[in-house]
C-alpha cells in the first residue's frame, strides 16, 4: 500500500534509539524526510547514516526537549531541515528520574520532572508547528502514551503513568482545537515492546527465575506468566511504527483524537 507520504516533512522526537528509531526508519522508507532528534548526538547520527545507507533523506536536530530554549531550538533547526514539517511524532520521553517504587516516596519534584519531560515537551512543539500546519492546511500530530495510561500499576512510576494518560486527553482535545484546518491529531499507545533494554530486562529475569537462555522461551514465559496478552508475545518495534505511519499519511485522513492501542490485546477494555 502507498501511503502517499513522499516529500512529507516529518519530526519524530526521541528517535535516536528504540521506538523513535523504528518511526524515523518506517517513515523514511514511505518517503518522507526525516528529522531525527535526541540528546545524545552520537546516537542521533547513528541513526541518521543507517536511513542514509537505505537512500533517506534525513537530518538531525539535538536538544533537550524539557528546557524552553533547547525545545525552541530543536524545532527551530526541524523548522529549517526541509523547509517546514507536515508531520510531529511526540515519541520522546520518559520517567523523569529514577526513584523510589513507593507511591508515596515519589515527591513532587519527580511529578514536575516527568509532566516537562513527557506533556510539556510536546505542548512546545505543537504551540510551534501548529500554527503553520494551520497555514498550510494540512498536519499530523501524533502523541506516543503508554499501557499504563488507562492500566496503572499499583506500586511504581506514578508520575509516568499519570503523564501518559495526559498526552491522551491532550491529544483529543488538539483534534477539536485543530481538526477544522486540516490537522488530525491522534495517540498511539503501545503495549509491551522489544526494545534492547527491555530484552536486558527479560533476559535478567530469566536468570533469576532458571529460564534458560533460549530467546523464544524467556519472550514465552514472559509473556505468560508477566505481561499477558491474546497474541501471545510481545510487540516488535515495526509493529508500533507501522501503525504510526499509517496514522501519519494522507489515507487516516478520517481518523481524528484517536487513541489507537498496539498492545497485542493486553489492555483488557472495550476502548
Amino acid at each position: 500500500m502507498d501511503l502517499e507520504l513522499q516529500g512529507k516533512r516529518a519530526l519524530v522526537t526521541g528517535s535516536s534509539s528504540g521506538i523513535g528509531a523504528g518511526i524515523a526508519r518506517v517513515l523514511s522508507r514511505e518517503g518522507a524526510l526525516v528529522v531525527v532528534h535526541g540528546r545524545n548526538r552520537e546516537r542521533a547520527n547513528q541513526v541518521a547514516q543507517e536511513i542514509i545507507k537505505e537512500g533517506g533523506r534525513v537530518q538531525v536536530a539535538i536538544g533537550d526537549l524539557a528546557d524552553d530554549a533547547q525545545a525552541r531550538a530543536v524545532a527551530e533547526a526541524a523548522d529549517a531541515a526541509f523547509g517546514g514539517i507536515d508531520i510531529l511524532i511526540n515519541n520522546a520521553g520518559g520517567a523523569a528520574a529514577r526513584h523510589p517504587d513507593e507511591w508515596l516516596e515519589t515527591s513532587p519534584q519527580a511529578w514536575i520532572a516527568t509532566y516537562q519531560t513527557n506533556v510539556i515537551s510536546a505542548v512546545r512543539l505543537v504551540r510551534y508547528f501548529v500554527p503553520q500546519m494551520k497555514q498550510r492546511g494540512w498536519g499530523r500530530i501524533i502523541q506516543m502514551a503508554s499501557a499504563s495510561a488507562t492500566q496503572p500499576l499499583p506500586f511504581s512510576l506514578p508520575d509516568y503513568h499519570a503523564s501518559k494518560a495526559a498526552i491522551v486527553n491532550f491529544s483529543v482535545g488538539l483534534s477539536k482545537y485543530a481538526g477544522g484546518a486540516g490537522i488530525t491529531a491522534n495517540t498511539v499507545t503501545p503495549g509491551t515492546v522489544l526494545t534492547p533494554a527491555l530484552e536486558q530486562t527479560f533476559r535478567e529475569w530469566a536468570r533469576k527465575r532458571n529460564w534458560g537462555d533460549d530467546w523464544k522461551e524467556i519472550e514465552r514465559r514472559a509473556v505468560a506468566e508477566m505481561f499477558p496478552n491474546p497474541t501471545g508475545r510481545v510487540g516488535r518495534i515495526e509493529d508500533v511504527a507501522n501503525m504510526v505511519a499509517f496514522l501519519a499519511s494522507p489515507l487516516a485522513g478520517f481518523i481524528n483524537g484517536a487513541n489507537v492501542r498496539v498492545d497485542g490485546g493486553r489492555i483488557p477494555t472495550i476502548n
